[in-house]
């Protein structure tokens, strides 16, 4: 009888604690025309509710079904961010490090993208080897350690350890091409598919004996882009073979089997025919972790595009989705404070993980006041912009937007249903490790939405203001 009512004890305290967790909600905002840059701005309480009126605006919550698991959120750390950095102040480079990866006084980024050679971001082309060396014996990295290397060791040390890291190529080495330049797409050559399925190999070992971690790569940044930069073709089916063929035994072989391989790393308009013709191959889909994907197909990203991720998700459950670059194009220093750089953030990301993503990571962590370095004149915004004149740094709604997820949705989260009754309000909602549920509200209308949250026959007051972001934890 005592073993019993020391049982029910403990079952009533850990119903209290569950209880209590439930009885009140942190708000944190971030609008416009306000100083609210995620900003605790409400502690309110839950009470008993019932059926909601179909007159009220509500958002609901559903704890009890749970989807994908969060892999992290963060961006990449291009040669562009690292010169950028390396001009800054200490003072300043120390707080761009707080801002972007300290969980408590930053936004905890815990997810890294950074290139194999050169890219766009890059203050002019190179790669690892000399021309003609498809043996790789002059392979180095000598290159990155001048900038690159050094800010994403003092990353891993801002993130405590604790940072996913996968790599990207923008081109094979040009004599490797069909048009003998790393630039304006061509193909790659035939004859050094094995070559250039060693140089994904030598590059992640060099950089791990530089003692950071790579959890993955890309096979290509944008396959079907013929760009004035580094860039290089693969069709689908282009993909498929050389996956099947060559870099995924390439890497099983050298020990690398545990790498995650992603597949496409271009725009959701041709997600599910890329996935679709690689994944429906058995011996190509054995090595493929998941698909990435962009979203440069469109301003707004329509509910069709969005679609397509969830087609992929839903054809097949097995592999993961994660969003591996976005940023607002055609740089202007007069637009930082345009707001819809960060609404469009955070449209991508409540519908991205919406339909089934993993990881989200933003394109460039920092530009300069030129929206640069860049050698090819593509020059974009950044959630941070570092003034190399001035020696201070710009912070754009962007960052606040991506960081109402970042910093309240931890890797390992899992996603729970959250849904609106009104498409002023779009929503997204997870349940945190340690049992915190974070869900992300946002209006990008000129209107204030009064609005209750309903969760299991329990609801509060809330109010989302006129463009504005919220994450509501409890």
């Amino acid at each position: 009888m005592k073993q019993i009512s020391v049982v029910f004890l403990f079952i009533i305290i850990l119903w209290g604690k569950a209880g209590y967790a439930q009885n009140s909600v942190t708000v944190y905002t971030t609008a416009q025309n306000t100083e609210y840059r995620i900003t605790k701005t409400g502690n309110l309480a839950f009470s008993d509710f019932g059926q909601p009126k179909e007159t009220q605006v509500c958002v609901f919550v559903d704890p009890t079904h749970t989807f994908q698991t969060v892999l992290g959120i963060g961006g990449a750390i291009t040669d562009a961010s690292a010169e950028t950095f390396a001009k800054l102040p200490k003072n300043i480079r120390q707080q761009f490090l707080t801002a972007y990866y300290d969980q408590v006084n930053g936004i905890g980024y815990t997810l890294g993208r950074t290139t194999i050679h050169s890219c766009d971001f890059s203050s002019g082309s190179y790669t690892y080897i000399a021309e003609g060396d498809s043996a790789l014996k002059t392979f180095s990295i000598d290159h990155d350690r001048q900038y690159r290397i050094p800010l994403i060791k003092q990353i891993l040390s801002a993130a405590g350890g604790k940072l996913v890291m996968y790599v990207s190529p923008w081109s094979p080495p040009a004599f490797m091409k069909d048009n003998g330049s790393m630039l304006h797409a061509g193909k790659l050559l035939p004859a050094y598919r094995q070559p250039w399925a060693n140089y994904f190999v030598r590059f992640i070992q060099a950089y791990e004996k530089e003692g950071i971690p790579i959890w993955g790569l890309t096979l290509q940044n944008e396959p079907l882009a013929n760009q004035t930069w580094e860039s290089c073709y693969f069709s689908a089916e282009d993909e498929r073979d050389y996956i099947k063929n060559y870099l995924g035994p390439t890497l099983k072989s050298r020990g690398m089997g545990n790498k995650k391989l992603i597949a496409w790393d271009h725009n959701r308009d041709m997600l599910y025919q890329t996935a679709s013709t690689i994944l429906n191959d058995k011996e190509a889909a054995k090595y493929i972790w998941g698909i990435g994907y962009h979203w440069y197909e469109t301003w707004t990203g329509s509910a069709m595009l969005f679609d397509n991720e969830k087609k992929v998700n839903e054809a097949f459950p097995d592999k993961k989705l994660i969003f591996t670059e976005g940023c607002v194009e055609k740089f202007d220093l007069a637009r930082v404070n345009d707001w819809s750089l960060g609404e469009r953030y955070g449209h991508s990301m409540v519908n991205d993980f919406n339909c089934g993503t993993v990881g989200w990571t933003d394109w460039n962590i920092l530009v300069d006041e030129t929206g640069g370095p860049n050698h090819a004149g593509n020059f974009c915004f950044a959630p941070v912009i570092g003034n190399t004149k001035t020696g201070e740094l710009i912070f754009t709604n962007a960052y606040y937007y991506i960081g109402h997820f970042s910093k309240f949705v931890h890797p390992g989260a899992r996603r729970i249903t959250s849904s609106s009754n009104r498409d002023l309000l779009e929503t997204t909602a997870f349940k945190n490790p340690d049992g915190k549920i974070a869900v992300i509200v946002m209006n990008k209308s000129d209107q204030k939405l009064p609005y209750i949250l309903w969760v299991s026959g329990k609801a509060v007051k809330m109010e989302s203001l006129p463009h504005s972001i919220a994450t509501l934890v409890f």
